[in-house]
C-alpha cells in the first residue's frame, strides 16, 4: 500500500509542555550520538497529541534527535499504526479483518462503520468526530471479532453492541473495554471448566481492562497530564554525569571513589566499612618493609626504586634517563613524564601540565586515560566482575590497555568521557553503568552486588 502524506497539513507543530517534558526524558535514555532511537516512541505521542501524524510533527521530531527529514519520514510511513492522514477527534476505529474475526462477524461489524461513520475508511465522519479502518489481526482470537478503540481492545463484540459503543463515544462517555458480553478475559464464556479456584477472588475486570477504566484515558489522547513523569534512568542512564560535590575521592590510589551519588558525608568520613571486609584497605603511607609510601613526599627524595606501580603511567621499553634502569613512564599524551635526579615521578600536581590532555588525533571529547603495556605481575584482574563488562568487552579494554580495576577506577570525568565515545560498539557504556564506581569497590578489595552473582554463576553474559 503506497502511504503518503495528506495533502492538507497545518502550518506547524509544538508538544504540549507536559509532552515536551516527557520527550525529553525519552530522548535521555539513550548515549549521546544515539537519540535518533527515540523516534518511534517521539512519534507516537505526537500520533497522540495530534490524532494522526502530521508533516510538521514529523520534521519537528526530526530536527529534535538531529535526523535527515527523509529519514524520519522513511519510519513514519512504515509503520501502518502510524495514521497520515486526519482521524476522528473522538476515535479511530479499528476493525479486525482476519481469519478469526471475519468468521466471527468482522464484516457484520464493517457494515455498522460504514452505516455511522463514513462508506469509505480513513474518511471521518460528517461531523468530524469518527474515523474508521479495516486492520490486520490483532492478536485477540479467542474473543474474536474485536475492534481496537483508542488505546484498548473491545472484545466479543456483536453489530448491535458497536453501535451501542459508538452513540455511546459520540455523546461523551467511555465504554468499558475488553469483553462485551460478560466474559472476563478469554475463559469459555460458560466459565472456567478447571482451575476453578481462579474463577473468583480476582478483581471487577482483567488486569488490562482495570488499568484502563482506572486511568480512565481509553479514548482520551494523551496530553501528558495523565500520571506523573518517572524517568530514574536519568539519574543514572546513559547520559548521567555524577555531581562532582557529591562524589569521593580519597587520597589513597587504592582506595578511590567508593560511593558517588546521594552519598552522606558523614558515613563517607567513616570509610565504605561494607565494601571492605573481604580485604582490609593498603595503608597509602607505607611501602613494603616499612619504608615511607608514595603518598609521604620524602619517599619521592630518599628512595631510589618504585615502591608502588602506578597503574596511571603506561611503561615504554625505550627505556628512562638518568641511568634508571626501569622502564621511562609516559602520561596520557604520550609525552614522558620528567623524573628527579633520583629517577622519580613527580608527586600529584607537580607533573607537567600538558599531561593528561587527549592525543591531538584522538576521538571524541574528554582526556585519554593512561594506559599499560600489559598486566602487572599477577595477571590481569577479572573486568567482568564490572557490571556491562562481558567477554568481548573485557578483551577490547585490554586491547586498549585497561588491565586493573584500580586503572578504571582513578578515570576523571574527562577520561570517562574519552573512553565513552572510544570502545567501539559500546559507548556510553561506563557511564550508563558506573563503571567507576564499581572499580573502586572491587579495587578496594570490596564487592558489589554484580559481582556476587557473578561468582554464584547467576549472571550469563
Amino acid at each position: 500500500m503506497l502511504r503518503r502524506l495528506h495533502p492538507e497539513q497545518p502550518d506547524s507543530f509544538a508538544f504540549t509542555p507536559e509532552n515536551q517534558a516527557w520527550a525529553e526524558a525519552q530522548i535521555a535514555k539513550f548515549p549521546e550520538g544515539r537519540q535518533a532511537s527515540a523516534i518511534i516512541p517521539l512519534m507516537w505521542r505526537a500520533h497522540e497529541q495530534e490524532g494522526w501524524l502530521t508533516r510538521p510533527a514529523i520534521e519537528g521530531i526530526a530536527d529534535m534527535l538531529d535526523m535527515a527529514y527523509m529519514r524520519a519520514l522513511e519510519v513514519a510511513s512504515f509503520y501502518f499504526q502510524f495514521q497520515l492522514q486526519p482521524t476522528g477527534s473522538i476515535a479511530n476505529i479499528q476493525i479486525c479483518g482476519t481469519t478469526s474475526c471475519m468468521i466471527c462477524g468482522a464484516e457484520d461489524l464493517i457494515g455498522v462503520c460504514r452505516e455511522k461513520i463514513a462508506d469509505a475508511p480513513h474518511t471521518l465522519s460528517a461531523d468530524g468526530k469518527f474515523s474508521w479502518e479495516e486492520v490486520e489481526c490483532q492478536g485477540a482470537c479467542a474473543n474474536a471479532p474485536m475492534a481496537m478503540i483508542g488505546k484498548d481492545y473491545y472484545e466479543d463484540l456483536t453489530a448491535e453492541r458497536l453501535r451501542e459503543i459508538i452513540d455511546e463515544l459520540a455523546a461523551g462517555g467511555v465504554p468499558v473495554p475488553g469483553p462485551q458480553n460478560g466474559r472476563f478475559a478469554s475463559e469459555p464464556k460458560s466459565g472456567l471448566t478447571s482451575l476453578k479456584e481462579f474463577d473468583s477472588g480476582h478483581r471487577k475486570y482483567n488486569a488490562s481492562v482495570q488499568l484502563a477504566t482506572d486511568l480512565g484515558e481509553t479514548v482520551k489522547r494523551i496530553d501528558g497530564t495523565e500520571v506523573p513523569l518517572l524517568a530514574p534512568w536519568r539519574e543514572h542512564g546513559a547520559n548521567h554525569q555524577p555531581d562532582p560535590s557529591k562524589v569521593v575521592v580519597r587520597d589513597a590510589p587504592l582506595d578511590i571513589v567508593t560511593e558517588t551519588d546521594r552519598i552522606d558525608p558523614a558515613k563517607a568520613a567513616q570509610g565504605d566499612a561494607a565494601t571492605s571486609k573481604a580485604k582490609p584497605r593498603q595503608d597509602n603511607t607505607k611501602g613494603p618493609a616499612g619504608e615511607p609510601g608514595p603518598k609521604d613526599p620524602k619517599s619521592v627524595a630518599k628512595t631510589s626504586g618504585a615502591t608502588a606501580k602506578a597503574p596511571q603511567m603506561e611503561e615504554d621499553p625505550s627505556g628512562t634517563p638518568d641511568g634508571d634502569s626501569r622502564p621511562a613512564k609516559t602520561a596520557a599524551n604520550g609525552a614522558p613524564v620528567a623524573r628527579g635526579a633520583a629517577g622519580k615521578t613527580p608527586l600529584p600536581g607537580t607533573a607537567d601540565k600538558s599531561a593528561g590532555k587527549p592525543d591531538e588525533g584522538a576521538a571524541g571529547p574528554g582526556a585519554k586515560p593512561a594506559t599499560l603495556k600489559a598486566a602487572r605481575a599477577g595477571g590481569p584482574d577479572d573486568l567482568k566482575m564490572i557490571k556491562g563488562v562481558g567477554p568481548k568487552l573485557e578483551s577490547l579494554l585490554n586491547d586498549m590497555g585497561f588491565y586493573h580495576f584500580d586503572q578504571i577506577a582513578a578515570w576523571s570525568p574527562d577520561e570517562v568521557a574519552w573512553v565513552d565515545q572510544n570502545i567501539i560498539g559500546f559507548k556510553g557504556r561506563v557511564t550508563r553503568d558506573d563503571w567507576v564506581r564499581q572499580a573502586g569497590v572491587l579495587a578496594s578489595g570490596g564487592e558489589t552486588e554484580f559481582a556476587k552473582r557473578v561468582k554464584k554463576g547467576d549472571v550469563y553474559e
